[in-house]
């Protein structure tokens, strides 16, 4: 059984720089990365994973080695185990699988990012690398610990915000459905819609997710989307109605979304995590959206990361103040990796908030 650390986050304090540009004749790095080994049929089980091992080349002119502390799995990632065209390039059998990762540089050659400096990057599933340092963003960790650029203060962050501000238009005082509530995108919008005066109800999976979302997060109603049907859970909540639904999980959420949604209200399609494994049906009473005058509207985050100023002006002081809470669940090792990944595609999954898989430090 997949077991989770609580802990203070990784790469956490000022980063130690040594020097402008340093390089001092590197010695070879050895790497572990984690590569995708066969297209799962369904369910993808560890066998679709392996390990190797491989010689990092010295740094050149204008490129950094950077030694990953931490590194994120998120659920989008099984669309790319498939074959096929989709909105993100498919990850590539034989080859090492990507996400968002935080790392340290250990040898520069660039004097814009120095020894010890902090980078973000889509670098992950692996030690240690060498890239383009224009290719990296750096890390402000005496804002928050570095770990939170991949949950609330990183695109997990702005997916939550995007889809309530941008898409949904998600007005204070409004009430809002979200499925899914206590995962890393779910537990960022309860908390950003109850930032801004909303009533927020929220399903999950599991009682200690529950007891997250109401004791933690102080949603106005929280629900097991496994215990009764949603559709009553959400005539208790809101006999009146819900303006927004942010959906996460399609399926049966979704139907009862649709049942629950008032004339003109809005639904911003995040994910379908009920279907990621397993296709799911449409909802059967789609026509719902005719006569309510609905709005359905998809979403890439990757087309909005022009906003991620925004969500940071209000996040990284509400997050300092207190006011937002970067929950997440850890699992130590690149060894544990493909289980943390496994473990989100799991009904009633454990963890609680970001998974995120702690590499170093």
């Amino acid at each position: 059984m997949l077991k989770y650390r609580a802990g203070s986050g990784c790469g956490s304090g000022a980063a130690r720089s040594g020097g402008k540009g340093q390089y001092a004749g590197v010695v070879a790095t050895e790497s572990r990365e984690v590569r995708l080994a066969k297209r799962p049929q369904g369910e993808p089980g560890l066998d679709c994973f392996s390990f190797a091992s491989v010689t990092l080349p010295d740094p050149g002119q204008g490129e950094v080695l950077v030694r990953n502390l931490c590194m994120s799995v998120d659920p989008y990632m099984r669309g790319r185990m498939n074959e096929g065209k989709s909105y993100v390039p498919q990850f590539e059998i034989g080859k090492p699988l990507e996400g968002t990762a935080v790392g340290r540089v250990i040898a520069s050659r660039d004097e814009k990012l120095p020894v010890g400096t902090l980078v973000l990057s889509m670098y992950g599933w692996r030690d240690a690398y060498v890239a383009p340092a224009a290719h990296l963003r750096v890390v402000d960790a005496t804002a928050a610990p570095a770990s939170a650029y991949l949950g609330i203060l990183g695109v997990t962050g702005l997916t939550a915000w995007v889809g309530l501000f941008t898409i949904a238009k998600l007005k204070d005082g409004e009430t809002v459905f979200i499925s899914a509530g206590a995962g890393a995108v779910g537990s960022a919008a309860c908390q950003f819609a109850k930032m801004h005066g909303c009533r927020v109800i929220a399903s999950a999976g599991s009682e200690d997710k529950l007891l997250f979302l109401r004791n933690e997060l102080k949603v106005d109603y929280a629900f097991n989307y496994r215990n009764g049907d949603a559709r009553e859970h959400l005539s208790k909540a809101a006999p009146d109605g819900i303006h927004v639904y942010f959906d996460n999980t399609q399926g049966t959420q979704l139907e009862a979304a649709l049942y629950a949604l008032l004339p003109y209200g809005r639904v911003a399609m995040c994910g379908g995590i009920a279907g990621y494994n397993v296709p799911v049906p449409g909802p059967r009473n789609l026509i719902q959206a005719v006569g309510k005058r609905l709005r359905l509207e998809g979403f890439i985050v990757s087309d909005h990361f022009k906003e991620m100023p925004a969500l940071l002006a209000e996040a990284v002081p509400a997050l300092a103040a207190g006011k937002l809470i970067n929950r997440e669940t850890f699992v130590d090792g690149l060894d544990r990796a493909p289980e943390a990944f496994l473990e989100l595609l799991r009904p009633g999954a454990g963890n609680i908030g970001k998974m995120v898989v702690r590499l170093a430090e």
